[in-house]
């Protein structure tokens, strides 16, 4: 489908109703309210990669049949998992029948070449793999001692690739995977709308409004309790740039230090009680760039001179799973740039014009922009790391595009009606997988994404489909509620 078809159908099917409804919610079963490790090198033996043994699992067209556990139980394969790209083990919510009276086990896969190498990445001491229950391996040696394998399973591919004649590590297209590779069968959804082409827009704008909607309604229930908005738009914020490793987090932290405790905090002193609130003032004696050694003592001092209250409670940050330009002392800095006091940003935001939806979206992007000007972090990555070569953004356009679709506008139904005609026009972020996911199976590997990629409406349609429907998808999309009523439609 040609995008500007695309755009040209949204306008047409855009919801009028002003309403917390939208025809998306009638699909639903209920009521309406990369992260890769670096493979390890072996002097000896097998010569690929994890990565190639990630696809042998994933494919069952690439994957031998018989399967034997080092147990000596059979493993028969439901369903893979779905392939993590983020931190954490490589396949998750896989389902699994093993031995000969088939018992159904269901959880995490992590793959590695050898079994030790679950300890060379510490995983044995990562919470997020805490759900592994199946350990897949090229070798079987050297076995992983029982007090690290955590009751998991430990299946080592080697003799039953080997059974199979016809198979080569060669012919694995790694660029196909996950995405771009065929399922074993069109998944059903995609069934129900192969002849039905002109419905593709209707039913991504109809989830996208549905989704905003309910976005709409917590932060409607969330200003009801606080009746402030400006610590509302604080604590949204701060859950948007905590990303989804630390979204509760940072939530956390912004009901521990409220803004009305930052009364007229300079830049640095906001981000000192940040910092020094969330724990993550850094030691100045391992800071050895300059400019950051000064950073850090300007911080210190306003720290020790103005500290916050501190929870016996430590807050649960996550940092080994964050890349640089999502470390929360990066986010943190963001939060300091945008709150510190100046004129109130939730007032500003909601003063700007709306007659013109495209107007409004850069008029926000402006606002937060020019609050978002810190030296310091255009020409440095990280707190005390040194000066980077090129600027970069404190907070790039997609994650400001996102902080845009998922607080600034929801929040404008706090004192009215949800604004359906802005919700048409909401900028696009960047494709994620679970994006990827829901388009594959909904419109084929040989779809345009264009159909998507530059209107935030429907990539938000994708998001609603993936969380309703596909998260709880059976093994190969069996009984899939959303394809029996596209179906039906």
């Amino acid at each position: 489908m040609h995008p500007a078809y695309a755009t040209d159908l949204l306008a047409h099917t855009s919801n009028r109703n002003n309403g917390l409804r939208c025809p998306y919610a009638a699909l639903l079963p209920y009521p309406a309210c990369e992260v890769r490790e670096s493979p390890p090198r072996y002097q000896t033996g097998f010569h690929w990669t994890e990565r190639h043994l990630q696809c042998v699992w994933f494919d069952a067209r690439l994957r031998p049949a018989r399967l034997i556990t080092c147990e000596g139980e059979s493993v028969v394969v439901e369903s893979p998992g779905r392939w993590n790209l983020e931190a954490g083990p490589d396949f998750l919510d896989a389902a699994l029948r093993i031995g000969p009276e088939g018992r159904r086990l269901t959880g995490d896969v992590e793959v590695h070449v050898r079994p030790t190498d679950w300890l060379h990445h510490q995983h044995n001491r990562e919470g997020l793999y805490r759900h592994v229950v199946l350990h897949v391996t090229y070798y079987a040696t050297p076995a992983l001692p029982a007090n690290n394998a955590h009751g998991m399973l430990q299946l080592p591919l080697m003799d039953a690739i080997q059974a199979v004649p016809a198979f080569s590590f060669d012919d694995v297209d790694l660029d196909a995977y996950p995405h771009a590779t065929l399922p074993v069968a069109p998944r059903p959804c995609g069934l129900a709308l192969q002849d039905q082409p002109e419905q593709w827009v209707p039913l991504l704008a109809s989830a996208g409004r549905h989704r905003l909607h309910c976005k709409a309604r917590r932060i409607r229930d969330r200003w009801e309790r606080l009746q402030d908005c400006e610590q509302l738009l604080y604590e949204e914020i701060m859950a948007a740039l905590g990303y989804k490793h630390n979204a509760a987090t940072f939530r956390r932290l912004a009901q521990r230090l409220p803004l009305h405790a930052w009364e007229s905090a300079t830049v640095e002193q906001a981000y000192a009680r940040l910092l020094g609130t969330a724990g993550l003032l850094p030691d100045l004696d391992g800071v050895t760039d300059p400019e950051a050694h000064t950073l850090v003592r300007a911080l210190w001092d306003h720290w020790w001179h103005n500290p916050a209250p501190v929870s016996d409670e430590p807050l649960p940050l996550v940092q080994h799973a964050t890349r640089p330009g999502n470390a929360p002392a990066r986010r943190l800095a963001a939060a300091a740039a945008l709150f510190h006091g100046r004129e109130p940003l939730a007032a500003e935001l909601l003063a700007l014009p709306r007659t013109d939806p495209r107007g409004w979206f850069h008029a926000v992007q402006y606002c937060l922009e020019r609050r978002l000007q810190w030296e310091h972090w255009h020409w440095h990555l990280t707190l005390t790391g040194p000066r980077q070569q090129r600027p970069s953004a404190l907070v790039g356009k997609p994650r400001l595009a996102a902080i845009i679709t998922n607080v600034a506008l929801p929040m404008l139904a706090i004192h009215g009606d949800f604004p359906e005609e802005l919700a048409r026009h909401l900028p696009a972020e960047d494709i994620s997988a679970p994006m990827r996911e829901v388009a594959h199976a909904l419109f084929s590997r040989d779809h345009n994404p264009a159909l998507y990629s530059s209107n935030g409406l429907l990539q938000q349609g994708l998001l609603q489909i993936f969380q309703d429907f596909c998260l709880n998808a059976r093994a190969g999309c069996a009984h899939c509620a959303l394809a029996e009523e596209l179906s039906r439609a």
